[in-house]
């Protein structure tokens, strides 16, 4: 049975990964994620979990140890934030292209410079290349589930990747929300024992890790990346089904708000989609069929679905809480537009770089973009598709 209980998105994540009961967790701290492994810490010292905690000199060294655990059979878990991710960068690749499947927590915040401890998707989105299943939270429950679901996610036999659990860092990492738990043992039962197949420390079959790689098979070997990604997509679906079937609580690659009428539709990612919603019910009452697309799944990304999802609208607006700086839009518009260009769906489209460095984002702003794209769908005009949101100009 859920237990009903108050807490913030960084003590979620930490109940989770202390129902998880890794084997190894390697932290170091770093604003706003610095609450995971410190409520971590005490799960370990009151005894718990049975983890071995190591608390290392670096986000860098971090990811080394959580490489170094996972290869050698345990499972390793960890959490982060902005210029940590940053340090983390070689390993990152390293963790992907070795196939562990390491599950991260990170809690999205701008990465320098110039240096600001607040929420944007720089962190999130300067990684999202690098062959890690990304999925992102709306809010503290589905920070929750999500990491709960992880590990049989990253672990599946088709997929062993490492997996990166992101939430908005203050917004709901340190707000306190309602949320229903689960009991440990019906944890413990629905993500289950980790049995790798291969691993350093098996004694029957000796093998080499990180081996250098040239021009004979490196292609083979990213291309294998690449097919076990596409296969994730498929593995996510199903352990959203199993976990549905467990607590009731339904995910899929995403969210679909008073879409299916919706003739204009914003699509954004985390917290942003609570104001979103918010936003939309106001404009419901008013005659206007709104609705929006609350990406869960980034990495794989579900061109193919989300093109499906969004065909019948008339004018969309993609929100970017990150900036790719290539006078060309940020990287969920960049996505969205391929996704909807090949699978033939063509629907005009405007992207907005909004929030940065945690600019507040609120109802009447999203209001704007709703009448950016009804003044779109009457005019036929989309201007410049290359949008700030909030931004204050002289």
């Amino acid at each position: 049975m859920s237990i009903r209980e108050r807490l913030s998105g960084n003590e979620a994540a930490a109940t989770a990964m202390k129902q998880i009961n890794p084997d190894v967790v390697a932290a170091f701290p770093i604003t706003p994620s610095t609450e995971i492994p410190q409520y971590f810490s005490t799960f370990v010292a009151n005894g718990q979990v049975d983890t071995e905690f190591v608390a290392v000199e670096s986000e860098h060294s971090a990811m080394s140890a959580c490489i170094g655990a996972e290869a050698a059979g345990s499972r390793a878990m960890t959490a982060t934030s902005a210029n940590g991710l940053s340090l983390m960068w070689e390993m990152i690749y390293i963790a992907s292209s070795l196939r562990l499947p390491i599950v991260m927590s990170l809690v999205n915040r701008a990465v320098s410079g110039p240096l600001n401890i607040h929420s944007d998707h720089s962190d999130a989105m300067g990684v999202r290349d690098a062959g890690w299943i990304m999925l992102f939270s709306e809010n503290n429950q589905e920070a929750y589930d999500n990491l709960l679901m992880a590990n049989r996610i990253a672990e599946h036999k088709d997929v062993l990747l490492p997996l990166m659990v992101c939430q908005d860092g203050f917004i709901t990492s340190h707000a306190i929300e309602n949320i229903m738990l689960e009991e440990d043992s019906e944890v413990k039962r629905f993500v289950g024992t980790y049995k790798p197949e291969h691993y350093l420390l098996n004694r029957a079959e000796p093998i080499a890790v990180g081996p250098l790689d040239l021009q004979s098979y490196l292609f083979e070997h990213k291309a294998q990346q690449g097919e076990a990604m596409k296969k994730a997509k498929d593995v996510i679906l199903e352990v959203s089904k199993e976990f549905e079937a467990w607590t009731g609580r339904h995910y899929g690659l995403f969210e679909e708000y008073k879409l299916d009428d919706a003739e204009i539709a914003i699509v954004c990612m985390n917290s942003t989609a609570g104001t979103a919603k918010e936003t939309i019910n106001k404009l419901r009452e008013q005659g206007v069929k709104a609705g929006l697309l609350k990406l869960r799944v980034f990495r794989p990304f579900p061109g193919e679905e989300i093109a499906k999802a969004l065909s019948h609208c008339k004018a969309v607006a993609v929100l970017d809480k990150s900036d790719s700086l290539n006078a060309a839009g940020g990287a969920l518009f960049e996505d969205v537009t391929s996704g909807m260009f090949v699978n033939k769906v063509n629907v005009p489209t405007i992207n907005y770089i909004y929030g940065i460095g945690g600019r507040d984002t609120k109802v009447d702003d999203i209001e704007s973009v709703y009448k950016d794209l009804m003044e779109i769908v009457n005019t036929g005009d989309i201007g410049n598709p290359y949008r700030y949101l909030g931004l204050r100009r002289k």
